[in-house]
């Protein structure tokens, strides 16, 4: 998945930081095999090791796990929102927060395998500026996701001016110049798949097996992953709006040839009364097109009203371990 290493010096991981980030929300009964994971994928790399845990307004017991682990690890920090405000939302907390020289956004249910990181990281020192994780292997998802993941990166890259690697997730090494441009972007309505690929720099792609979630529940159903196709869709993309105006223009012209034939038809052959079946399919027709651009204009809308009332993208109500 990898092309040439770029041209430029080569990086060196001595005396760097690598910051961790990892959003969570209820998440208690798989902390202990994550952090177990992380100490024995991590402590040989040569880096030094900063975990930045964002629980996203949890209603379990992770937040009271954090603590009791931030009290006991010096490399943990936790950030607990006021609320849950969503996945985006908590990853960017996390990015707001960390500290190192690459930071690395990871899974908290181990979907996302911290064994890969040394691999990030040798091509980080290679002069690559982004190292993503690619999930060639989706054995682990259900047969309907995986279907509709690929349904809609290919849907995704046909519409969007910027496309995004397929079967990619947030799982990626960022060198801290991808990091601080990220963090510039002022939208609230994120698509953190997108901001990524939209940044640009330097990037490659290491392809590994998904494995099933360690312990607990997803909390991405289909709505919210349809909800998530939307956002990541009209954040990325103008097409649809520009679509309606080429469905008017055939519109109109269909009209107008229909007008000119029924004009020859009254000519030629006498007065005539078009069909009621005929006229009710042309009418519920033109009342269907008009909702669904209406349905598409408003999503377009919604978002750029969530932008104009410049709310905070999250907010935070403890923050633990950042003074040390």
């Amino acid at each position: 998945m990898t092309s040439p290493p770029p041209a430029g010096a080569p990086r060196s991981r001595r005396g760097r930081t690598l910051s961790l980030v990892a959003p969570m929300h209820n998440e208690a009964a798989g902390l202990d095999a994550l952090f177990a994971r992380i100490d024995m994928a991590l402590s040989g790399l040569g880096v030094a090791l900063e975990i930045v845990c964002v629980d996203d307004g949890s209603r379990d017991e992770t937040l009271a796990r954090l603590r009791d682990r931030a009290a006991a690890d010096p490399r943990a920090k936790v950030i607990a929102l006021t609320r849950n405000f969503g996945k985006e939302a908590a990853l960017s907390a996390g990015l707001d927060a960390a500290t190192g020289d690459m930071v690395v956004p990871i899974d908290a249910d181990l979907q996302d395998p911290p064994e890969l990181i040394a691999e990030f990281l040798a091509l980080w020192e290679q002069g690559y500026d982004v190292v993503y994780g690619v999930r060639s292997d989706r054995t682990s998802d259900t047969a309907l996701k995986r279907t509709t993941a690929g349904l809609f990166y290919r849907v995704f890259n046909l519409l969007s001016d910027y496309p995004i690697p397929a079967s990619t997730g947030d799982f990626r090494l960022m060198d801290r110049a991808v990091v601080e441009a990220v963090k510039a972007l002022p939208e609230r309505n994120r698509f953190m798949k997108g901001l990524f690929a939209w940044v640009g720099f330097r990037q490659a792609g290491v392809p590994y097996a998904r494995p099933p979630r360690e312990a607990g529940e997803t909390s991405w159903g289909y709505v919210k992953l349809w909800r998530f196709a939307v956002d990541g869709l009209t954040a990325f993309t103008t097409l649809p709006l520009r679509v309606w105006t080429g469905v008017g223009v055939v519109t109109a012209l269909l009209a107008v040839a229909g007008g000119v034939g029924l004009i020859v038809r009254v000519l030629v052959a006498g007065r005539d009364v078009p069909g009621y079946a005929s006229l009710m399919v042309v009418l519920l027709f033109g009342f269907a097109l008009q909702l669904i651009a209406l349905g598409v204009l408003g999503e377009y809308i919604g978002r750029m009203y969530h932008e104009v009332k410049g709310r905070p993208l999250y907010l935070v109500r403890e923050r633990l371990g950042f003074d040390r």
